[in-house]
């Protein structure tokens, strides 16, 4: 394949505007595209914010995360087609939708789901009806028809061939009536585990899952609240503990060179909670070191 191509995904539909929204600025303005010798592919502009919950889906903002999703699976569509690997920087969760379903629309692909919690949420046990808390679930068909089912392809990616890690919000979510993502087939390695196994034999573990040959390759999602809140406290719903910068390195790594990752998206990262943009700096780093050579 050749190069990164950088997608900028502004999105906050499923979260809040306060600040994720400048993730892109701030990652770009930190060197990103220097540090991935990435050409710059352009900004999916999204829909208003509506912070009014949707009736009928329990939602915020159902219609324009449709609208949105597709937007955006077509503009990653378009790096795919050119032989490049989209770097999509977000933004909340969601955009995770947009590159799937670009995927979905060529073959089968595999899910690495890097996140501190599951997001694994039905709308009417999240309590705000936020679809960040959701954006797995969604993923993997569940949920109202307008936000789950883009364009008849329910699911983008199915149980089977996702793997999610470094999950540490499992009493939160149990607390909160999320539906248990350990009652299906998608293969978990929470931190307990990462922590228990150690983080090669954890990270090639999951590569495992992913490096199929039904599958036509797999996309990375990083929420970066996967990471220690002592390194990453530029997050909006902050928990104790998490992935090192080391970790997080390793387990990209292990993606990238298993040349099976076709793309990935960066989310959650709120620029308004880094004052001196040095969080900004250190992801930069992270990721320069992590995704070169693809």
């Amino acid at each position: 394949m050749g190069g990164y191509a950088i997608l900028e995904a502004p999105s906050v539909l499923g979260l809040f505007p306060r600040g994720v929204e400048r993730l892109p600025e701030a990652l770009l303005d930190a060197g990103l595209a220097e540090a991935l010798g990435a050409r710059r592919a352009g900004q999916v502009i999204p829909p208003p914010y509506d912070p009014q919950r949707d009736p009928a889906t329990k939602m915020l903002n159902p219609t324009a995360l449709r609208d949105y999703s597709r937007a955006l699976a077509d503009a990653t569509g378009e790096v795919l087609d050119g032989g490049e690997v989209p770097v999509v920087l977000g933004g909340d969760c969601t955009i995770m939708l947009g590159p799937l379903l670009a995927l979905r629309r060529r073959g089968r692909y595999g899910l690495l789901h890097l996140d501190g919690h599951a997001d694994f949420y039905q709308p009417e046990a999240d309590p705000n009806g936020e679809a960040a808390s959701m954006d797995l679930a969604l993923a993997t068909g569940r949920g109202p028809d307008v936000v789950a089912n883009f364009d008849g392809q329910r699911p983008l990616v199915r149980d089977d061939d996702v793997m999610q890690f470094a999950r540490r919000d499992v009493d939160t979510a149990a607390a909160s009536g999320s539906q248990r993502i350990e009652d299906t087939s998608i293969r978990m390695i929470d931190l307990q585990e990462v922590r228990r196994r150690g983080i090669e034999d954890a990270a090639h573990d999951a590569l495992g899952r992913l490096v199929r040959p039904e599958l036509d390759g797999f996309w990375i999602h990083l929420d970066c609240d996967v990471l220690d809140d002592a390194v990453m406290p530029a997050v909006d719903y902050r928990a104790p503990g998490g992935l090192t910068w080391d970790e997080l390195e390793h387990v990209l790594r292990v993606a990238i060179d298993s040349r099976h990752a076709v793309g990935l998206d960066v989310t959650i990262f709120n620029p308004r909670l880094d004052g001196d943009g040095s969080i900004a700096r250190a992801l930069v780093d992270c990721l320069g070191r992590s995704l070169r050579d693809v």
